[in-house]
């Protein structure tokens, strides 16, 4: 068919190829089944002739995807150092993030050659299918494609990529700067009907009953005799009618392998009936094989054969593909299957998913245990045991946390059975951790004892080490630091003499992160300490959660500047190995950070990413879902999802200071705004309770600040920290220095609002600024309510937003680094302190995706932003 109405799509690819002379440009083709996306890029890449040098990879439908299936097909295309580092990666079957980096880097320098012609160009089709060590892939160069002179191409089903998607966290996080998305529209009715007229065929009735998607239109032209099939397996069908029986046997075969049955699939196949299938248009030639031109085609072919017909083609596909040594086992497993072939799926889908641990797709391997779990019901219990835990290992680390929970209880049953105290006390230490992370903390400690327990029944092991690190780190998170510290040094002293270097880490991490936790700052040189003991031996759990805790921890005593940094830094710590469950809690902390630092377009920006992508049970999400609540509450949006009520919940299963104290003091929040002190005290009064017990100045100091405001006593004894505590006692104008020194405006604004008619008007200055309307509306109540003459009018409801996403202050300071001034010379024209016109500054370059004051101006010339020059 002749590409009707894509000269303009294709136009973009080309401009998108001219542009890589300058950098990485990533092209997205997003479009419905059946659209074209395939037609489009190999028209494409057909005329790109000797300017281009085009790699194809393509994800299949697999049961369960193959790990890196398109860098197989890049790899077959190269060879070299990609292919060998492929074969190296399975070289053991052991998970190895060195090896899969030294994979992803062989990929990186296909598309870093010279700037010179011929141009790399990366196909990935249907990314919709992608496995996770694919999208690893992709997010890994979506980071790297700047610096590179490269195209990548993405052609994926946007119907089928929503918000639960795993390739939609993936996209949201590539380079804005470098994305551009080419939706493929349905024909015209007008296209429509010129393919009609070229075809012979009347068009009544042809747009509507396809709706201008190009495949559907396709098949209606191909299909004999009058009238407009209703779908296309009545086209399908009405295809195959036409054909002899041994043709109609060759395309049920093809139906039942996803992607494209390779040439010794079909030995046994007449080669007459081959043919018929490819001249007759059912299938087409691919590489050394062939496929039908669509996957709905086959879907159509493969639905209209029964069950037992289906599993027969799948005993007689797997036979063919089992004793080839170069068949990725994920076809295995997928044939085994549908085949209903419990033995084979217990012999393949183990060593499938160990393939797929290693290439880091986590969740791949998790789901090639789950295809062999209900077969397994028949193996003796220690083998069953054996697969549940694997199982468990992989949902862990795939973010599957109440699956794993669920396989990690299972096993235990059987352990005991079996009265091995070694694996019972282990498989309790993992039903303690999976407790903790799927928000039940009493049930976490309740087997973090239960191990201990157990395993004191046998000779001292790594096994008991690591047990009473568990119970460290689980006091630790229940702010009780002293026995923490106790229980990690029971820990340290028995790992250190049994050699254990990975229960030492984790100690180390514990007792660090309790000492920092009660603000003893030598904390600090335990967590380094254990830190770089476990990324020097690989442990790079061990290894981030260190660096998270050093930056988490920064951010709750408001060490700000040095919790900036420790947050930019385990978030480069977590993207490089794909940590992606620490990856989005960071974000949530950082989000927080920009909110306090008066960046909410970026706040919003980070809390949003955290939030997108699979569900991550527990309480890993809830400062992402804080910092969006609290945007909501204070720029008084209407009505949407509730992310606080969904933290709340959290929170309360967690029942420790660290998520308790924020959610509580954002409802707290929420509802004074809303002008009920009724409820704010009683989510303030909650949390206090909780951070005075743990004696933590600042939680304690913002829930009092609170409890205040709504009119409730504070009551004496608790250490809060300097601005709450200065707030609480009529310092208001001390509490708003403070807060300048901190550089947290909307902080300053809340302290300013409590002060005379002079620092209420620069109050409502901020929050207008910041765009804080909910917050700016209570205020003017208040003020009136205190009977105050002169209350400044707000900004009229109808000012728009501006499209960079610039607060009305950081607007200034752009138009001021237009005209060249310093740091120092706008604080002076502001009214400002340097440091927190940096703050801003730092804003504006984040926001405009620039690294330097120069460029930023250029770029809001560019867009509009300032009047040009």
């Amino acid at each position: 068919m002749e590409l009707l109405e894509r000269a303009e799509t294709l136009g973009a690819m080309d401009d998108l190829l001219a542009a890589t002379a300058s950098g990485g440009q990533i092209a997205l083709v997003a479009a419905e089944a059946g659209a074209g996306k395939s037609t489009l890029v190999t028209a494409f890449a057909a005329a790109l002739g000797p300017r281009a040098r085009v790699l194809w990879g393509s994800c299949d439908p697999l049961l369960t995807p193959r790990a890196l299936g398109p860098v197989h097909d890049v790899a077959r295309q190269v060879g070299g150092v990609l292919a060998e580092r492929l074969t190296a990666l399975h070289a053991d079957g052991r998970p190895d993030p060195l090896r899969r980096g030294a994979v992803f880097d062989a990929l990186l320098d296909e598309l870093a050659g010279p700037r010179h012609r011929p141009r790399p160009v990366l196909v990935i089709e249907d990314a919709h299918w992608a496995d996770e060590a694919t999208l690893d892939l992709t997010a890994f160069l979506g980071r790297r494609l700047a610096r590179c002179h490269a195209l990548l191409v993405l052609t994926f089903r946007d119907d089928e990529v929503g918000p639960g998607h795993p390739l939609h966290a993936v996209l949201a996080g590539l380079p804005r700067t470098l994305v551009r998305r080419l939706p493929l529209p349905p024909l015209s009715t007008a296209a429509v009907a010129e393919l009609a007229r070229r075809a012979g065929r009347a068009p009544a009735g042809l747009y509507q009953a396809t709706g201008g998607n190009p495949l559907l239109v396709t098949e209606v032209l191909a299909a004999d005799g009058a009238g407009v099939p209703p779908t296309v397996r009545d086209l399908v069908l009405a295809r195959l009618a036409t054909v002899s029986p041994a043709a109609r046997a060759v395309a049920g075969l093809v139906s039942v392998v996803p992607s494209r049955a390779e040439s010794y699939l079909l030995d046994d196949q007449p080669p007459a009936a081959v043919q018929e299938c490819l001249d007759r248009g059912l299938l087409v030639p691919a590489g050394n094989g062939v496929m039908f031109r669509h996957e709905l085609l086959g879907r159509a072919v493969r639905e209209s054969l029964s069950p037992v017909q289906r599993a027969a083609l799948h005993v007689t596909v797997l036979a063919k593909l089992a004793p080839r040594p170069d068949v990725d086992t994920a076809r295995l497993v997928h044939h085994a299957h549908h085949a209903d072939d419990a033995e084979a799926v217990l012999a393949w889908a183990p060593i499938a998913a160990r393939r797929a641990a290693t290439a880091g797709a986590h969740r791949q391997a998790a789901a090639h245990y789950a295809v062999a779990l209900p077969r397994s019901r028949a193996l003796p219990a220690p083998r069953r045991a054996e697969l549940l835990e694997a199982y468990a290992t992989a949902g862990y680390l795939a973010g599957l946390g109440v699956e794993a929970l669920h396989a990690w209880r299972s096993a235990l049953a059987l352990r005991e059975i079996e009265d091995d105290p070694l694996r019972i006390g282990e498989d309790l230490r993992w039903v303690s951790r999976l407790s903790w992370w799927t928000g039940d903390s009493v049930g976490a400690r309740t087997a973090a004892a239960r191990a201990i327990e157990v395993l004191e029944s046998a000779p001292p092991g790594v096994q008991l080490a690591m047990a009473y690190s568990n119970m460290s780190q689980l006091l630790m998170l229940a702010d009780d630091d002293e026995a923490a510290i106790r229980w990690g040094g029971r820990a340290l002293a028995l790992a250190r003499r049994l050699g254990d270097v990975e229960t030492e880490a984790h100690a180390l991490v514990n007792v660090g992160s309790a000492r920092l936790q009660r603000g003893d700052v030598d904390g600090t040189a335990e967590l380094e300490r254990g830190h770089a003991l476990a990324a020097a031996h690989g442990l790079d759990d061990h290894a981030a959660r260190a660096l998270v805790n050093l930056a988490t921890m920064s951010m709750e005593w408001r060490r700000l500047t040095t919790g900036a940094d420790a947050l930019d830094r385990a978030l480069r710590f977590t993207r490089a190995r794909d940590l992606d469950g620490y990856v989005r809690h960071l974000l949530g902390h950082r989000a927080r950070l920009r909110l306090d630092r008066g960046d909410w377009a970026g706040a919003q920006t980070d809390a949003e990413l955290a939030l997108a992508g699979t569900d991550q049970p527990g309480s890993s999400l809830i400062p992402a879902l804080v910092a969006r609540g609290r945007l909501a509450s204070r720029r008084g949006e209407p009505a949407g999802p509730d992310h606080l009520a969904t933290a709340a919940r959290w929170a309360e299963r967690s029942r420790e200071l660290q998520f308790v104290g924020p959610v509580t003091a954002a409802l707290a929040e929420r509802y004074w705004l809303a002008g009920k002190p009724g409820r704010a005290a009683g989510e303030a009064r909650r949390g206090y309770r909780l951070a005075a017990e743990a004696g933590h100045p600042w939680f304690a100091g913002e829930l009092a600040y609170w409890l205040w405001r709504a009119g409730e006593p504070v009551g004496e004894g608790t250490v809060l920290a300097s601005p709450y505590r200065r707030l609480v006692e009529g310092d208001w104008s001390g509490a708003a220095d403070e807060w300048e020194r901190l550089g947290c405006p909307y902080a300053r604004a809340e302290a300013l609002a409590c002060g005379d008619e002079e620092s209420a008007g620069e109050a409502l200055r901020i929050l207008d600024g910041l765009g804080a309307t909910g917050t700016a509306q209570r205020v003017r109540a208040e003020l009136r309510r205190r009977g105050m003459a002169r209350v400044p009018r707000g900004p009229r409801p109808a000012t728009a937003a501006h499209p960079a996403g610039l607060t009305g202050r950081q607007r200034e300071v752009l138009a001021l680094l237009a005209e060249g001034l310093s740091d120092a010379e706008i604080a002076g024209r502001l009214s400002l302190s340097a440091r927190t016109v940096g703050h801003h500054v730092s804003a504006v370059l984040e926001k405009l995706a620039v690294p330097s004051r120069g460029q930023a101006v250029a770029a809001a010339r560019r867009q509009g932003l300032l009047p040009p020059t």
